[in-house]
């Protein structure tokens, strides 16, 4: 299913973004702090109503339907997904079946095979709240899996987790064949798991393209202010990028 925004606009924050994710694409999001990415992404799973423009999901918008219809076909991992109650883990991940309208036996199911794709299964009886921030992150894109979306919208899902965590989510995300829009901060993660890349800055989209097209040292320095080389990854051939030590001003 493809995602598609058309001149989103949001008073003071975005100013016309527009954007178009193929089905089964995956689609990265980046800029510097206060460019927009977590505002552009609530538009898209329906917590923010725009002031303008329009998000178009598999072609209609999403504006348009019952929330109850966009969350059969799209889930989110947000920033602020907090679990206030102690509630199991896998009590939390069922909560992403209640768009659905299946048995008890089949849900408990789809909650057993997302808790396991993220290595979370020895976790289904654990409190929610006495787990690890890693942890906590891990059960929250279990509950995202386990709503079968067609589009997944994520904000840094790689929060929290350490480093072979954080290769096994993207990887698994990679795979689900599914329309993926996240939010990554780390920009050698996005171009090793992204098919295209939209650079944001001052609430508009300044690059849109594929990691090498995007990840360019001209664009890292007129959006981030740094000065960076860009390589090319021994194994796989996408582009990594080596940072330049900035010298403190103090």
């Amino acid at each position: 299913m493809d995602v598609r925004l058309e001149g989103v606009t949001v008073d003071g924050i975005l100013r016309g973004i527009d954007l178009h994710a193929r089905d089964h694409e995956v689609h990265g999001i980046v800029g510097p702090n206060g460019s927009g990415k977590s505002t552009t992404l609530r538009c898209v799973y329906r917590a923010l109503r725009p002031s303008g423009g329009v998000v178009l999901l598999g072609g209609r918008d999403v504006a348009a339907g019952k929330v109850r219809d966009t969350a059969e076909h799209l889930a989110a991992l947000t920033q602020d997904s907090h679990v206030e109650f102690d509630f199991t883990v896998t009590e939390v991940v069922a909560m992403g079946r209640l768009p659905h309208r299946t048995t008890p036996g089949h849900d408990a199911e789809v909650v057993a095979g997302a808790l396991s794709r993220v290595d979370a299964a020895h976790l289904a009886h654990r409190g929610f709240l006495t787990l690890s921030g890693g942890e906590r992150q891990r059960v929250l894109i279990a509950r995202a899996l386990a709503q079968q979306p067609r589009v997944l919208v994520l904000d840094e899902p790689t929060n929290h987790l350490d480093i072979s965590h954080q290769l096994a989510v993207l990887s698994l995300v990679r795979g689900l064949g599914v329309t993926v829009l996240a939010v990554l901060h780390d920009l050698n993660l996005a171009a090793a798991y992204c098919d295209r890349l939209h650079v944001l800055d001052g609430g508009r989209v300044v690059r849109s393209g594929t990691p090498e097209e995007v990840l360019t040292p001209e664009v890292l320095h007129e959006v981030f202010d740094v000065r960076a080389h860009v390589v090319r990854h021994p194994t796989s051939g996408v582009p990594q990028l080596l940072f330049d030590h900035r010298e403190s001003t103090a």
